[in-house]
């Protein structure tokens, strides 16, 4: 006797964990954060560059603090505010794909049929197709969706929550380069301190995106940290142009 092994499948095999549910917000977020926090911090080395031990580790740690929870607050908004426009976008674009599809059904299969004749189908097999989903007008529109306009059904996507994590992965992750300001005066080793704090970050921020993404470790650790550093020295530089 065959056993169905499908049946014995949890019901939730295929779906995302939290990481790789809201990846985008998670490393968004988490490099914006550690690239702002560290920004003061390279800023003020910069600005300070004949004697870091000249700034005051209060200023470093109130000037951080407060770029980071008003950026923190900032890009959580803006990440719901995104999602919410995205999705409005995708239902205005989705009703009136159903309008076309009912008002000119021909018109409209013959368009799905060289939609799906561009991905691959035969000439058979896509006229086919297409004469099926014109009789399932909202699955004809949801693909309409995504390879006419390459958008995604977002019913599933919850606008305040990607902006809670994008919130939450900013705070964590850019609260890393200010935590030797918090425990050592503002010397050139705890600069260097600092700068070692921001590295580590990033790499943990890259290893996150390997473990969702499960990309090269390599592509993932040195995009992250690559991105991340370049910033740093741009807001060094600039730090110690202005500061003369």
């Amino acid at each position: 006797m065959i056993s169905d092994t499908n049946h014995d499948a949890p019901a939730d095999a295929g779906k995302l964990d939290k990481t790789q549910e809201f990846l985008k917000q998670i490393v968004y977020g988490g490099n914006d954060g550690i690239v702002t926090t560290f920004a003061i911090v390279a800023g003020f080395a910069g600005a300070a560059a004949d004697g870091v031990a000249q700034i005051g580790g209060l200023a470093v740690l109130v000037f951080g603090l407060a770029n980071l929870f008003a950026d923190a607050v900032s890009m959580g908004l803006g990440e719901f505010l995104s999602a919410r426009s995205q999705n409005d976008l995708y239902r205005s674009r989705h009703q009136t794909e159903l309008r076309k599809i009912t008002e000119h059904p021909e018109t409209e299969r013959d368009r799905m049929a060289r939609l799906l004749q561009d991905r691959g189908l035969s000439a058979t097999d896509s006229d086919a197709a297409a004469s099926i989903l014109s009789r399932h007008p909202q699955l004809m529109a949801d693909l309409t969706m995504t390879y006419t306009h390459g958008m995604q059904d977002p019913d599933d996507d919850n606008p305040a929550v990607n902006g809670l994590f994008t919130f939450a992965s900013f705070v964590c992750f850019g609260a890393i380069p200010l935590l030797p300001y918090f425990l050592f005066d503002p010397t050139r080793s705890t600069l260097m301190m600092s700068v070692i704090a921001t590295l580590l970050a990033l790499t943990a921020l890259g290893l996150l995106r390997f473990s969702a993404t499960r990309e090269r470790l390599t592509r993932s650790v040195g995009e992250t940290v690559l991105v991340g550093t370049v910033c740093a020295v741009v807001a060094f530089v600039v730090g110690w142009i202005v500061g003369g």
